[in-house]
């Protein structure tokens, strides 16, 4: 698995948005991906990260139903980053030149 397959896409709610502030973000990661690989991958794809530490949580899948037939959504892991006071930040929304 190379670096740059850990990192599937950031994952965007209310509560995410929230710790933002916080200097942690939070991204949707490759289920065989485990702490040290992560902070290797989010070091690598964003210049300037100093990365404290990485929790993790595997996330299950729910059940869902469309009449009679049911079955559930995908599992994935989910990944809390939690940056250096001193690192630079991650800009997930590109910035608008004017």
């Amino acid at each position: 698995m190379q670096l740059s397959e850990v990192i599937l896409r950031p994952v965007i709610t209310e509560q995410s948005m929230r710790l933002m502030d916080e200097n942690k973000y939070t991204f949707e990661v490759d289920r065989r991906a485990d702490k040290p690989y992560i902070k290797q991958a989010v070091e690598a794809m964003f210049e300037g990260v100093k990365v404290a530490k990485v929790n993790t949580v595997n996330v299950d899948g729910k059940l869902k139903r469309m009449g009679r037939y049911q079955g559930f959504t995908r599992k994935y892991k989910k990944a809390i980053v939690t940056l250096t006071p001193d690192s630079k930040t991650i800009e997930l929304f590109g910035s608008e030149a004017e």
